[in-house]
């Protein structure tokens, strides 16, 4: 007998070699049915594999992101299939599962693969997919796995095999088809009912741009025809909202070749919302005790190669700038944290002086490849709204914690009200990545969980994803079309005050080492006004947006008083602008309405001679007359109802 422990905590004790169906058929023959992937003592197991001694269980249906990730693995293997079918000198490589689908990297030699072909690629998938193959994985030699790709002539799958160790080669057979495979499948093809194939795009093999040049197709399944329609359906809804085509139509930023790739240029109305975005925050981080600084765009290499960003990151960034002098060498600025460190260095502190709280709007540059950039939410030059919180060991918890808050408060008032939490540690198999001593990571890491716990928030743990210097914690926000992105980050590093020599001098009037907290809430200027520009569709909350109001005159005529009405607005600080065209009035409602301005304020001979203004909202119609105080008390509700006092 063997024992199984679930996530619950139960014990159940099963015959060896019994299987994780097995397990799931004594919770509930239903439950079982909808199983289609398990890990067992952390490692991703079939669900046919025997279980042959006592370990911890976790089975996964399709509800399951695990699940999910098997499931569009095994999608993976039939794409292949029917890849070779249609293209029979075809290469495979690899075909991994994505955060939505799979896709498969193949060399297709001298022939080529296009949207006209999807769908004889969808009906010959399904084809396959109903014929309930079963994945069976099994072990081959080294040899024999070199032996069977140089007969295919297939050089990236020997490339792949030569890096492995002998014994721990394993292939996956279904129909007549086989793949070098580490494992992780659904039971059958028969699961997978609705495919779609999503695009075909241009791979480096192992991403590096000295390697042959293959095909990527991208594809998604779903184990019912119903969650591939929502699906599409939310694809057309993101495109709407893609912040690269409402960037351009609300006037917010470009970009320029000549300028260079991956550094954007911020437009007028672009700069304003950015502005705010910055006040705004710049106003919770006074309250909070926090010193804004300004630290130069470039500095030394000395300067990173003590930090550790340059044997980090060095060979992947810009590279050193020479100067006229002989060995002098500067970088853009990849980090702000080394000058924060340098900052707090320029004079002495004492125990009571802390914490010291430095906050800067500080733009870095790292090298992005070029097939990498994506509109703002992947560039080469961006701007962080970093901020370094020196403090005693003592002081660690309460500070972690205050920060906590602030990133709440940032979220609540843009309309992120959906998110969860992930505490980052480094991966205890590979130290090597990372710098600094057990000791410093122990209570680094031991301090983000404590302060978490004590904050009362949901959290779990990914191990391999901290900074290279320490842990930290990230937010991970979901948007209205339910997309996860990684949204503020909070680290805790015992390691740069080391590397810089920071001290404080204590009660015991003795040097000592400060804690140091990075934290980011926003975490780039430009990721994060990507982000929200998706997530409201370009209808930003009231405080934030560019205009709050526009004014159409029905004529020339009551140009006066549109002129009395927009120095009244601008003595209530209410942003508007005239729409003075020689337009119907129609044409210039329709027009507000495609720029997503929150309120247009009509005017004509009625409001002229009452002195009021007829009021419509964006998306909503007419909401009446109003005197122009009545109608800044609207603003102003609106605006108390989204952002709160910190």
């Amino acid at each position: 007998m063997i024992k199984i422990t679930l996530p619950d905590g139960t014990i159940k004790e099963f015959t060896k070699n019994s299987t994780a169906i097995d397990v799931a058929k004594s919770i509930s023959e239903g439950f079982a049915r909808n199983v289609i992937s398990a890990k067992f003592n952390d490692t991703i197991i079939e669900t046919k594999t025997p279980l042959t001694s006592d370990g911890t269980l976790t089975l996964f249906t399709w509800k399951d992101p695990e699940g999910k990730k098997v499931f569009w693995h095994s999608s993976a293997h039939i794409l292949a299939q029917t890849i070779l079918y249609f293209y029979p000198k075809a290469k495979l490589t690899i075909g991994p599962a994505i955060e939505n689908g799979f896709y498969y990297d193949v060399d297709f030699g001298d022939e080529t693969i296009s949207e006209n072909n999807f769908k004889k690629i969808e009906d010959k998938m399904l084809e396959f997919a109903r014929q309930k193959f079963e994945f069976k994985m099994r072990s081959v030699t080294k040899a024999d796995a070199l032996k069977y790709y140089k007969e295919q002539n297939n050089i990236f799958k020997v490339e792949l095999i030569e890096n492995l160790e002998d014994g721990d080669i394993t292939f996956c057979d279904h129909s007549d088809f086989t793949d070098l495979c580490r494992g992780g499948h659904i039971p059958n093809t028969g699961i997978i009912k609705a495919i779609k194939i999503m695009s075909v795009a241009g791979a480096y093999w192992r991403g590096d741009e000295k390697n042959k040049q293959l095909t990527r197709v991208y594809g998604i399944s779903f184990p019912k025809q119903k969650e591939l329609k929502e699906y599409l359906e939310l694809i057309e809804e993101a495109k709407k909202r893609d912040h690269r085509k409402l960037g351009k139509e609300l006037e917010l930023f470009t970009f320029s070749q000549k300028v260079g790739q991956g550094l954007p240029l911020w437009l007028p109305k672009g700069a304003a919302l950015r502005e705010r975005l910055e006040q705004f925050l710049k106003k919770a981080q006074k309250k909070a005790g926090y010193q804004m600084v300004i630290t130069p765009h470039i500095g030394q290499k000395e300067l990173y190669v003590t930090s550790g960003h340059y044997a980090k990151y060095g060979k992947d960034s810009f590279q050193p700038i020479h100067t006229p002098k002989d060995n002098e060498e500067f970088l853009l600025k990849p980090m702000n944290c080394p000058h924060h460190c340098e900052i707090y260095n320029a004079k002495p502190y004492s125990y009571k002086d802390l914490p010291v709280r430095f906050a800067e709007f500080g733009t870095v540059y790292r090298y992005e490849q070029s097939g990498e950039l994506h509109g703002l939410t992947r560039v080469r030059g961006f701007t962080q709204d970093d901020a370094h919180i020196f403090c005693t060991p003592e002081q660690l918890n309460e500070e972690f914690k205050a920060v906590i808050d602030i990133v709440m408060y940032v979220f609540s008032s843009l309309g992120f009200e959906n998110f969860t939490t992930q505490i980052s540690l480094r991966d205890p198999e590979d130290k090597e990545k990372y710098i600094g001593s057990d000791e410093n990571w122990n209570k680094a890491e031991n301090a983000i969980i404590k302060a978490t716990k004590e904050k009362g928030l949901q959290t779990n743990i990914e191990y391999g994803e901290a900074a290279f210097y320490g842990p930290k914690l990230d937010f991970m926000v979901k948007d209205v079309l339910g997309r996860n992105w990684q949204l503020g980050t909070i680290q805790v590093d015992y390691n740069l005050p080391e590397r810089f020599d920071l001290t404080y001098k204590g009660s015991d009037n003795q040097l000592h080492r400060p804690v140091m907290i990075h934290r980011a809430p926003f975490g780039s200027m430009e990721r994060f006004i990507a982000i929200l520009i998706e997530h409201t569709g370009g209808n930003f909350p009231l405080w934030l947006t560019p205009e709050q109001a526009i004014l159409l005159p029905i004529s020339e005529k009551y140009e006066k008083y549109t002129k009395k009405v927009l120095n009244l607005l601008e003595n209530y600080e209410i942003r508007a602008l005239v729409d003075d065209r020689n337009e119907k009035v129609g044409r210039k409602i329709r027009d507000a309405e495609i720029n997503k301005i929150p309120y247009m304020l009509i005017i004509g001979e009625n409001e002229e001679k009452e002195g009021t203004v007829s009021v419509r909202k964006h998306s909503e119609g007419d909401l009446g007359v109003f005197t122009v105080e009545e109608f800044s008390k609207i603003i102003q509700k609106e605006i108390d109802k989204t952002i709160k006092q910190f």
